[in-house]
């Protein structure tokens, strides 16, 4: 069994049947799809040079605010996300857990996150495994209120609600991001 445990074929099973809302976000999810075919070791941290990860946009709960982290190696701006762990049951509770860790937000819950992605992202993390080494991220929603106790975490030089329309990052995958997550918020 892989380090991540028993997530990897419920991974496998969501991307197969999850519905992207572009061709481009077709074409990640058909990567996605035949690295974890391949792959068993697919949301593992040692799988090289890819491996999936996952994270959460929290958004306030008329989507006007977004709480993003600023990630202590990459010294930017990020929603809140990660490794999968071997306790994570599926991706949906990797993206929860790390949004919890890395955010301070105890309220957070299985209730306040959509299970179902919003978008998949590929970037390059070097600082992660070396050169050539890819994220490719999994992300999902949650909610949360703006006045909720919010913490730094180790990962982090600081955690920070920002005006949804006012991001401090002009990174068009973040921007998307947000985009699709308050569209999503709007479905729900």
């Amino acid at each position: 069994m892989s380090a991540a445990g028993d997530a990897h074929p419920r991974a496998l099973a969501l991307l197969r049947a999850w519905t992207p809302p572009d061709a481009d976000q077709e074409r990640l999810r058909a990567e996605y799809v035949d690295l974890l075919a391949r792959r068993t070791d697919g949301l593992d941290r040692s799988c090289h040079p890819d491996h999936l990860t996952a994270s959460t946009l929290v958004v306030s709960p008329d989507g006007g605010q977004v709480l993003l982290t600023l990630h202590a190696k990459a010294g930017e701006w990020f929603q809140l996300g990660g490794h999968v762990e071997p306790r994570d049951r599926d991706l949906a509770a990797a993206a929860l857990r790390e949004a919890t860790e890395e955010s301070g937000l105890t309220e957070l819950g299985q209730v306040d996150l959509d299970p179902v992605p919003v978008q998949l992202d590929v970037h390059e993390v070097p600082f992660c495994g070396g050169p050539g080494t890819r994220h490719l991220d999994v992300r999902f929603v949650a909610v949360a209120d703006p006045a909720a106790e919010t913490a730094v975490s180790g990962e982090s030089s600081d955690v920070r609600w920002w005006p949804a329309d006012d991001l401090p990052s002009d990174e068009a995958s973040l921007e998307e991001l947000v985009r699709l997550a308050r569209v999503r918020l709007r479905q729900l």
